[in-house]
């Protein structure tokens, strides 16, 4: 599972990176399912499955990274999570 960073560090994250800061923000100004299929793809996610957006306005579904399959959430910031 990923680890969640700090609320402070999590502010300052504009997304996934090969370090990995990962962490879900909720927001109804979301992205739409192709923008956040999108994000996945251009931080190296294929496969992306089905999205579906939460109440929270979190796009969550399934895909592969690295050859493995994962759990995935976009937030309204276009942060990613892997689960």
């Amino acid at each position: 599972a990923a680890v969640t960073p700090s609320a402070a560090s999590c502010a300052a994250c504009s997304g996934a990176s090969p370090g990995g800061c990962e962490c879900s923000a909720s927001g109804s100004d979301s992205f739409t399912e192709g923008q956040a299929k999108s994000r996945l793809e251009s931080n190296g996610y294929t496969a992306i499955g089905e999205l579906k957006k939460d109440d929270n306005g979190v796009w969550k579904g399934t895909a592969t990274h690295g050859g493995q399959p994962v759990t995935v959430s976009v937030d309204y910031r276009g942060n990613i999570t892997r689960n």
